[in-house]
C-alpha cells in the first residue's frame, strides 16, 4: 500500500461518519411501541444543528480527501469548522444535559461499585 492512499481511506471513513450523523438527523426517531421510561422528559436535540454538524464533518472529509493538491481545501476546513460550531451551538442544551445529567448519582443511589463497602463485604 502506498502512503498516498492513507488520506483517501481516512477521508472515506470520516465521510461515512458524517453521513451517519446526517442520517440520524433526518430519520424519524419515534417508536410507537416503546413508551418513555424516564422520570424527566429528555432534552430535545435540534435536527438542524445535528445536520450542520454532519455537513461540517463532510466538509472535513472533503478536505482530507483533497489533500494539499485541492485548491479549496482551506475553504472546506473553514466551512466545516463554522458548520460544526453552529451545530454545537444549536444543540448546546442537549449537550449540557448529556454532560451534566448524573442520574442515580444525583439521587444518591449509585451503582454497587460506587457504594462504600461494609466490613462484611471485604474479600478475605
Amino acid at each position: 500500500m502506498r502512503v498516498e492512499t492513507l488520506p483517501l481511506i481516512l477521508g472515506v471513513i470520516v465521510a461515512l461518519i458524517g453521513l451517519a450523523i446526517l442520517a440520524d438527523a433526518w430519520l424519524p426517531e419515534d417508536m410507537p411501541l416503546i413508551g418513555e421510561r424516564r422520570r424527566r422528559a429528555r432534552t430535545e436535540r435540534s435536527t438542524g444543528g445535528e445536520a450542520c454538524i454532519g455537513f461540517g464533518v463532510l466538509c472535513m472529509a472533503a478536505a482530507i480527501i483533497g489533500r494539499d493538491s485541492w485548491d479549496y481545501s482551506i475553504v472546506a476546513v473553514i466551512a466545516g469548522t463554522v458548520l460544526f460550531v453552529i451545530g454545537a451551538w444549536m444543540n448546546r442544551t442537549f449537550f449540557r444535559d448529556r454532560i451534566t445529567n448524573r442520574g442515580a448519582l444525583r439521587r444518591g443511589g449509585g451503582s454497587q461499585a460506587q457504594r462504600p463497602r461494609s466490613g462484611r463485604d471485604k474479600i478475605r
